[in-house]
């Protein structure tokens, strides 16, 4: 189980609150409640979003996708690691990537979205830029590669997650694993913690990330995107610590290397009736974690710095209690499954739901079980 006093849920609840609320079947909320327009109408906006309205209503259609949170976590029984086990502790002894993404595609799954780098700082890739990865490690298996090959294979489109929260990385970064951290980053919530520095040494400061580090994320992102051809989604997580300006630089970044992918910076823990630009904007999607949009549905259109986006929205929620495979965390119930899947359906969003390898490098087959019930279950 995890040993820190606090999870990564608690950390984004605390400080990315911000997400979507409403869209029902053929129609539209309009941003301010003025009414509600038809599909046709819709067709008419263009909105001020980099993809084309075609593009992002791809990406909704494919609607559930599985979430893959799997790595140095997994072996330390850590959600939220220090940083400092050796490579070596990661050491699956039956990886088998192939058998997540049949899984997926068994289970009515259209995407994968995988964990590339979390909180640890280890990487599933054999990456340049540091020796914290699989090359160095018990088991050398390039699982980024594996994972886009196995995605190919299977008809399942590939999506990377990457945490710009980094343990072992740091570069002189200040992680919200660090004593006397506050984790707030709305824009008042920053200014108030400038009075209370300025008038108090001991107040707490925010997390954030050097320029160092910044320059290594944005080596790191060129090695995901350059290296294991077209990818469907990329998931930066703990987007808040990276500050606005890099922020728009990476999302540009990303989207010139990869035009056609769709990004999401994480906004956190919430229904998504909020945006918090200061926290995660810009980005392609809005993030949902472990709640649902309103009854009313995703507000998929949003007024931004005066600007209106076409923003879908993405539920993403562990098929048990924890993100990374713990040996006693068994799926949720099959009916509470059921109602998340069909709430996401009727409110307008995708569903992501996570699933962890075990120890071996295998979903163990009480979560595939679990699966199998709920796609009978859906009529998928």
């Amino acid at each position: 189980m995890t040993t820190n006093a606090f999870s990564r849920r608690d950390f984004i609840a605390k400080a990315g609150q911000g997400v979507v609320a409403a869209s029902g079947a053929g129609y539209v909320f309009q941003e301010g409640g003025g009414g509600i327009a038809s599909a046709a109408q819709d067709e008419q906006k263009r909105g001020s979003q980099r993809l084309s309205l075609e593009q992002l209503r791809k990406w909704e259609a494919m609607g559930y996708g599985m979430f893959i949170h799997f790595g140095m976590s997994t072996f330390v029984q850590n959600e939220l690691p220090d940083g400092k086990a050796p490579a070596t502790a990661y050491a699956p002894d039956r990886l088998d990537v192939d058998q997540w993404i049949s899984v997926a595609r068994d289970a009515g799954m259209k995407y994968a979205v995988l964990t590339t780098k979390h909180v640890a700082g280890h990487c599933l890739w054999p990456s340049r830029h540091t020796t914290y990865t699989v090359a160095n490690s018990t088991n050398k298996t390039n699982v980024v590669e594996a994972f886009v090959k196995a995605c190919e294979k299977r008809g399942v489109l590939p999506g990377f997650y990457y945490c710009s929260w980094d343990n072992h990385n740091r570069f002189g970064s200040r992680t919200p694993s660090d004593p006397n951290v506050k984790w707030d980053f709305g824009t008042d919530k920053f200014a108030e913690m400038e009075r209370q520095t300025h008038g108090n040494p001991n107040a707490p400061l925010p997390a954030y990330t050097t320029s160092v580090y910044q320059s290594f994320q944005t080596a790191q992102i060129n090695e995901l995107l350059t290296q294991f051809g077209k990818i469907m989604e990329v998931w930066i997580d703990i987007p808040g610590v990276l500050g606005r300006g890099y922020r728009e630089y990476l999302y540009n970044y990303i989207a010139r290397l990869q035009p056609e992918t769709v990004v999401m910076m994480n906004s956190g823990i919430d229904t998504g009736e909020k945006y918090n630009v200061d926290y995660a904007w810009p980005s392609d999607l809005i993030a949902i974690e472990r709640r649902l949009p309103p009854e009313s549905g995703h507000k998929k259109w949003r007024t931004i710095e005066g600007k209106e986006y076409y923003i879908p929205g993405e539920v993403c929620d562990p098929i048990g209690k924890d993100w990374f495979w713990v040996e006693n965390d068994r799926p949720r119930a099959d009916e509470d499954l059921l109602k998340q899947f069909q709430a996401c359906k009727a409110r307008g969003v995708n569903l992501l739901l996570d699933v962890g390898p075990d120890k071996h490098g295998l979903i163990p087959d009480y979560y595939v079980q679990a699966l199998m019930r709920l796609r009978k279950n859906a009529g998928l």
